[in-house]
């Protein structure tokens, strides 16, 4: 199994949801969170005066698969989260060794 996690833009959320149903997917978790890249923030003016941003607001949504599936989960939040501009965020992909569904016990693929 892997955990694949994207850190996508906020207003691209409905998109990659979309594309994850529709890709099979029945469960996620997203979480707020703020970061920086290449972008390093950006500047913003409030009542006439500059400031940076340095952190942004981004979404990191969270997917278990099988092995089997997860080059369809990437490729599905990669088209869908896509605008073509520093900041589109990263998919981070890893190895998950157990899974346990807490109201039953079941491990593994059948907790999936």
């Amino acid at each position: 199994m892997k955990k694949v996690e994207a850190v996508i833009r906020p207003f691209k959320l409905e998109d990659v949801k979309l594309a994850l149903v529709n890709a099979g997917i029945v469960g996620m978790t997203v979480s707020e969170v703020r970061g920086f890249g290449r972008q390093k923030g950006q500047v913003e003016r409030y009542r006439g005066s500059e400031f940076t941003v340095e952190f942004l607001q981004k979404l990191k949504v969270e997917v278990v698969v099988d092995d089997a599936r997860v080059d369809t989960v990437v490729t599905a939040i990669a088209e869908a989260a896509k605008t073509g501009e520093i900041g589109d965020g990263k998919i981070f992909i890893s190895t998950v060794e157990t899974l346990v569904r807490i109201r039953t016990g079941d491990r593994d693929g059948a907790a999936l």
